[in-house]
């Protein structure tokens, strides 16, 4: 095992009482927010049997989950079938912010051109459950739906490359924030998701690109980078 590397721990509190069969997208969540809360340390390793054993499911549907984890940078796959936690670094988390910014800038442009009524609807319905987890202090639960809101807003760009580029870096950008934001940060990420949405609906692409710039330099400046993990 890499020094680096942490055992997986159990798993029990990540599956309710009476629950059985999930699916692979509802574990998803499930285990996303385990991730961000930090009850999987960075670090760890995830044998596919240990979260099988987890949640009553079989490993092909484990495998599922992984995947998608993987695609989106959160995992690293490995051929043991023990996928090993992403750990970002602060050098690491300041490329992948750089790099974000890249593609958000170009792609809210696009979506504001290409936005339908059934898609603003959709992020306004997204917006107000990452609303709903802020104020009952769900922190990470409220983090993973607004890298969701992030998502949803690069499909509405209609650019499948550049979409593909943000699932790499939306989701490890939430693993970061879980990790490195300031103890004393009270940014609410969802006023200026809503507040990018009404520009949005407007087709004002000047406003949208100003608020979505101004959104990433909030992200990035609640960040700690120098603080010791």
């Amino acid at each position: 095992m890499p020094a680096c590397a942490h055992a997986a721990p159990s798993l029990p509190t990540l599956l309710l009482g009476n629950e059985k069969r999930l699916s692979a997208e509802q574990i998803y969540p499930r285990l996303f927010d385990a991730i961000l809360e930090q009850r999987l340390p960075p670090g760890s390793l995830l044998p596919e049997q240990a979260l099988s054993n987890a949640f009553g499911v079989s490993r092909t549907v484990i495998r599922r989950v992984l995947g998608r984890l993987s695609d989106q940078q959160v995992i690293v796959q490995r051929p043991s079938h023990t996928a090993l936690l992403a750990a970002p670094d602060p050098q690491q988390a300041q490329q992948v912010l750089s790099a974000r910014r890249l593609a958000e800038t170009t792609l809210i442009g696009l979506a504001t051109q290409r936005a339908q009524p059934a898609q603003i609807r959709q992020l306004r319905q997204l917006v107000e459950r990452e609303r709903q987890h802020h104020e009952r202090g769900e922190r990470c639960a409220a983090i993973r739906l607004g890298g969701e809101f992030h998502l949803k807003l690069a499909q509405m760009a209609d650019n499948a490359p550049l979409a593909r580029f943000l699932n790499g870096l939306v989701p490890m950008t939430s693993l970061i924030i879980a990790r490195y934001e300031s103890p004393c940060c009270d940014h609410c990420a969802w006023e200026e998701h809503a507040a990018l949405i009404d520009a949005i609906e407007r087709g004002d692409a000047d406003a949208a690109l100003g608020l979505m710039h101004e959104h990433l330099d909030r992200l990035q400046n609640k960040l700690d980078l120098e603080r010791r993990h």
